[in-house]
């Protein structure tokens, strides 16, 4: 089928069928679609327009934001004609992968998220002032400044010949969907944000779209007055709640786009009650969800994608009253040691419309080599979840079962499996302990040892206590088992013990999930309170009880006391509220 595309100039106006349509078989904001072969239909959708002339600004929603330079107007294109245009624009290499040719950008000397660059601007006596956790997470700036960076970003629009415009959604429930719209200056960056974000079936889908938020992207362009404005550098990512609109500048890492976006959807949901969570979702075909919280490099891109399960999304998702969604319309996963063996979904995602970032190639053919890290142990692949062959239609489920904190401990301290109670639950989610994994964040070269509140401290707009008091109240209400699972170090800390094995901790899991884990035996840790498994089927006993990996079971015991000293210096500035959740957590 065809679809009608505007082609316009100063003095006429064309109508004309835009090529390469197919009904989408992405999930919609209305409804889910009946999957089709994904072989023989890739995922493009018909909502695609090319706007010229004088007026095209004003006919791609823009020029209310005094954008009106550009003559052309890229707007929502299809995966082909992104693909036609990266290719045309030099924008990067075609990377010829296993499973299909796919495009490969480098972004730079950003090649993660650059958390000290961010900004909310406080405009005084607002809801936003009333609410937001200002800090060093959210860090505040003026409405002045934030009128000088966003003059200068459409200033700089309206020097170009062309744009690209994605007009999007974020949130798989309509009963707190978000409208978002994208102005960008690269093809490949509207080709990101087209993987991530929730398309438009067609072009009824975008009938009087007014955005609840708008992001514009001047990221060749930087802060020269960074120092006058009290910023920390020329970089700048900069939101504005109440004027609805965000502008980035000096940073060509895609991950700023969504994860802004993630960012108030945390401060957006919890005002509806809602539940926004930093973690990945499935569902087991007896309708049994599964929810698994982690930072970047901790596992829960890797062990949501299951074969046995459908997929509902890899990292950010709401959980209301009728269960759990997903924000996202793709997955954004690390390829870091990728290979098809042991992550076979993500391995084969890897394709035409699907999109590298900072991935080393090799030979004449441009082969991905996921094992050269010299750029970056951050490299990059996101396609949209349609790649993934069993994900959940629908992108939404009901409540889910079993709750997954997933740990990367650096210390070697953590066993791979605990069980807790609804009480330590609360206090391991406030608590969020991990180690940041090399790459993720500008200047993280190796394994650090961090607390990071609700497994997603840096994206959240509200106090930690907020989150956590969303969790209890679904734990209770819907009787939900919380687990901590290690996928970090055993036998001794970073550069002493080896990591996990991915066939260890996917064990572990399958073995959470499949509900065989109540048949089993327990044993009550002396310091951390949790219980820990007897036996696990394809697991070493000895790797269930971290001192026995060790060579030398007194250090462990010094580590385990410096670890558990972590925890509880970490947790004074959280006792606060009815219930002191410190007692709770381990013992000294």
């Amino acid at each position: 089928s065809s679809s009608i595309g505007i082609r316009s100039n100063s003095t006429t106006t064309k109508i004309f069928p835009t090529s390469h349509f197919h009904k989408s078989h992405q999930v919609a904001h209305k409804s889910a679609v009946p999957i089709i072969d994904d072989h023989n239909i890739r995922g493009d959708y018909n909502s695609s327009s090319v706007i010229e002339g004088a007026h095209a600004c004003a006919k791609a929603g823009i020029s209310n934001l005094g954008i009106n330079g550009p003559s052309t107007i890229y707007k929502n294109q299809t995966f082909e004609e992104l693909f036609q245009h990266e290719v045309a624009n030099n924008e990067g290499t075609v990377a010829h992968a296993e499973c299909g040719d796919t495009f490969t950008v480098d972004t730079g000397k950003f090649t993660g998220r650059s958390p000290k660059d961010k900004w909310i601007v406080k405009n005084i006596g607002s809801e936003s002032d009333a609410n937001i956790d200002w800090g060093n997470v959210n860090q505040p700036t003026s409405p002045e400044v934030f009128d000088e960076l966003y003059e200068k970003a459409v200033n700089h629009f309206n020097t170009l010949d062309k744009a690209y415009v994605f007009d999007g959604f974020c949130g798989a429930n309509p009963n707190s969907q978000r409208k978002i719209r994208f102005v960008h200056e690269m093809a490949w960056q509207q080709h990101f944000v087209t993987n991530m974000f929730i398309r438009a079936n067609d072009e009824s889908d975008l009938d009087g779209f007014e955005p609840d938020f708008t992001v514009i992207n001047a990221c060749s362009q930087v802060d020269e007055d960074w120092e006058r404005h009290g910023l920390n550098s020329e970089v700048a990512v900069v939101f504005n709640v109440e004027k609805k609109c965000a502008v980035i500048f000096g940073t060509w890492y895609g991950g700023e786009n969504k994860k802004g976006i993630f960012s108030l959807m945390n401060y957006w949901l919890p005002m509806q009650g809602q539940f926004p969570m930093h973690c990945s979702a499935n569902v087991g075909k007896a309708g049994d969800s599964a929810l698994f919280f982690g930072l970047s490099g901790t596992g829960k891109t890797t062990l949501s994608a299951d074969p046995h399960r459908a997929l509902i999304g890899d990292d950010e998702h709401g959980w209301d009253d009728q269960g759990v969604f997903n924000f996202e319309g793709g997955c954004y996963a690390k390829t870091i040691n990728l290979t098809e063996k042991t992550e076979p979904d993500i391995y084969r995602a890897v394709k035409k419309d699907a999109m590298l970032e900072n991935v080393a190639l090799k030979g004449d053919d441009n082969e991905p080599d996921y094992f050269d890290t010299s750029k970056t142990e951050n490299g990059r692949v996101s396609y949209p979840i349609f790649h993934i062959d069993n994900y959940h239609e629908p992108q939404m489920a009901g409540h889910p079962k079993n709750i997954i904190f997933l740990s990367c401990d650096a210390f070697g301290v953590l066993p791979p499996i605990a069980k807790l109670t609804p009480e330590q639950a609360m206090y391991h989610f406030i608590s969020g302990y991990t180690a940041k994994v090399a790459g993720t964040e500008r200047g993280v070269t190796e394994p650090t040892a961090t607390f990071s509140a609700c497994f997603g401290a840096a994206f959240l707009t509200l106090h930690p206590t907020r989150y956590a008091e969303l969790l209890k109240e679904k734990l209770e209400k819907h009787n939900a088992q919380a687990w901590i699972v290690n996928s970090g170090w055993s036998g001794g800390a970073y550069g002493i013990g080896e990591r996990m094995s991915i066939k260890t901790t996917r064990a572990c899991v399958n073995y959470i999930l499949d509900g065989k884990i109540e048949d089993t035996t327990w044993e009550k840790d002396p310091v951390f309170g949790w219980e820990i498994p007897a036996d696990i089927p394809d697991v070493d006993s000895n790797v269930l009880r971290p001192k026995n990996t060790w060579p030398d079971a007194s250090q462990y015991d010094e580590a385990e006391k410096k670890l558990a000293n972590m925890y509880v210096d970490n947790f004074e500035k959280y006792r606060v509220g009815d219930v002191d959740y410190s007692q709770f957590g381990p013992k000294l």
